[in-house]
């Protein structure tokens, strides 16, 4: 979606504000082979003289082959860039872009550059799958600490952090992550998730867009977290329809997120969920939204551990009952 007439779109449309799609630090790696590889007039006149260099054995011909590559990640970068500066001068909401790195320099390096082409805010979009078994809960913990520590460091603009939910204590993690300084925090991130072809015997994606049921799990997590971390939240995935909206809003939710939604109905999709939201608002008496934000957070409800475990005991034992 990361197409400027589509965000004009949008925009018309009535949301808040857009988050541009998370460039990737690997994207722009595999772009940058593609650049060396591509027909590209430029690209074909630096290979050529790399290849006169390593032909004369030439102890410069790392040291060009780093410039070259750089100058291919920064051409690879710059339409980004272009993007979030083309956005910002035709569109009338904040443009909030997003990035995903898997190296500790290119955060802060592509944070700053993100700042400098006029972007309002900025998503970091991290998740570590703790998938090693050599490392321990407080070394995966500890990158997204660092991560947002080298991030505030090098620039002014309001950061949101987008995580998953794979922490050893959810809880404890996102209050510590909330107190440092980030503007918001964004729950959760959606993982690839591989499955397996079991008749062409291979690997395969699956389900790469969310559904309307998966919005139930953020549900909790903003029920439970609203009122008790130091910055906003932002509910994200699963968001299909006005009353996933409201449910989010009611949980505590200061912002909702939406992208399957709008690959799977277009940008028509927003006057659904709005008007949804405005007649739900009229039916309940309610002006504005911070009349009913956070309502049934988990602090605020006559039985908190209805968003816990011993909801699911409280109703299967009614099924036997019955």
């Amino acid at each position: 979606m990361n197409n400027l007439d589509y965000l004009k779109s949008l925009d018309n449309a009535g949301v808040g504000a857009v988050v541009l799609k998370s460039i990737f630090e690997e994207q722009i790696r595999i772009e940058t082979e593609h650049f060396l590889d591509s027909d590209n007039s430029k690209a074909q006149e630096w290979k050529s003289i790399l290849k006169e260099i390593e032909e004369r054995g030439d102890y410069y011909y790392d040291e060009a082959l780093t410039y070259i590559r750089q100058f291919a990640k920064e051409h690879t970068l710059d339409r980004y860039l272009k993007l979030i500066s083309d956005a910002k001068k035709q569109l009338s909401v904040p443009v909030i872009a997003s990035i995903h790195c898997v190296s500790q320099y290119h955060w802060s390096y592509f944070a700053k550059r993100i700042e400098e082409a006029g972007a309002d805010a900025l998503e970091l979009n991290v998740y570590v799958l703790p998938s090693d078994i050599n490392r321990t809960s407080e070394e995966n913990e500890n990158v997204y600490f660092d991560i947002v520590e080298q991030v505030l460091k090098g620039i002014s603009i309001p950061v949101s952090l987008k995580i998953g939910y794979y922490f050893s204590s959810l809880v404890q993690t996102v209050a510590k992550l909330s107190q440092t300084g980030i503007s918001a925090l964004t729950l959760f991130n959606r993982p690839y998730h591989p499955d397996i072809d079991i008749n062409q015997l291979k690997l395969s994606s699956s389900h790469i867009y969310s559904n309307a049921e998966e919005y139930i799990q953020v549900l909790r997590w903003v029920a439970i977290l609203s009122g008790r971390i130091s910055c906003e939240i932002a509910a994200s995935t699963g968001i299909h329809d006005y009353p996933a909206v409201v449910k989010q809003l009611l949980a505590g939710a200061s912002a909702v997120q939406i992208a399957s939604a709008l690959y799977a109905e277009g940008p028509q999709v927003i006057d659904k969920l709005l008007n949804g939201l405005k007649d739900w608002m009229q039916q309940h008496d309610f002006q504005t939204i911070n009349q009913f934000k956070g309502m049934f957070r988990q602090d605020k409800i006559e039985n908190p551990a209805a968003f816990e475990r011993v909801q699911f005991m409280k109703l299967y034992s009614k099924v036997m009952e019955g």
